[in-house]
């Protein structure tokens, strides 16, 4: 049979009410539940069914952070503001953090093996000049104009009455001078 016959149209008598239609959970309404309310921060999935009214009036009483400590509230929100999601500090994964490559997804493979291998490691000084180059932060052909420059603006930096008498810069700035000295004669600049 099809809907179109006789027998069962148009429907007789009065109209039956909708299936789907929830009556308010407030005690003693009988209007439509059709807004949910949550039931419990525990829980936010299941749902009270309110009228318009009751609903208004539930969630104009609605404390989510109710019974929990400041501590606790001051968590939720920390995390909230983060959408739950972990968070480190930014310059911590600088030079001095090793990134393991398993921990990066790269469906792409845009970052290729050498990506992985870091920053060069220094080796150590062999040589006095080399030492007294990585004192005074100097790479490349060394002319005595440079030296000299770079030697005037660490002294200016490093000199104890500029650091108020501080026992480190004293040391520091006697680091430099013998660096100064060394990289002198190596020029031949004595």
């Amino acid at each position: 049979m099809n809907g179109q016959s006789r027998k069962f149209w148009p429907p007789r008598g009065k109209p039956e009410a909708n299936a789907n239609q929830r009556a308010c959970d407030h005690p003693g309404c009988r209007g439509e539940g059709e807004f949910r309310a949550p039931k419990s921060r525990e829980t936010l999935t299941d749902y009270y069914y309110f009228c318009l009214d009751h609903v208004r009036a539930y969630n104009a009483a609605w404390d989510y952070y109710a019974g929990m400590r400041p501590e606790e509230i001051e968590r939720m929100v920390r995390l909230d503001t983060t959408w739950q999601r972990p968070t480190w500090p930014l310059g911590r994964m600088g030079a001095n953090h090793h990134i393991n490559p398993e921990h990066i997804k790269d469906p792409f493979h845009v970052f290729s093996e050498d990506f992985w291998q870091g920053p060069p490691e220094r080796s150590q000084a062999s040589t006095a000049e080399e030492q007294a180059m990585r004192v005074m932060d100097l790479s490349g052909p060394l002319t005595p104009d440079i030296l000299k420059a770079r030697y005037k603006e660490l002294c200016k930096l490093h000199h104890p009455d500029a650091n108020g008498g501080d026992k480190e810069a004293e040391e520091r700035f006697k680091r430099i001078g013998q660096a100064y000295k060394t990289l002198r004669e190596s020029l031949n600049l004595s």
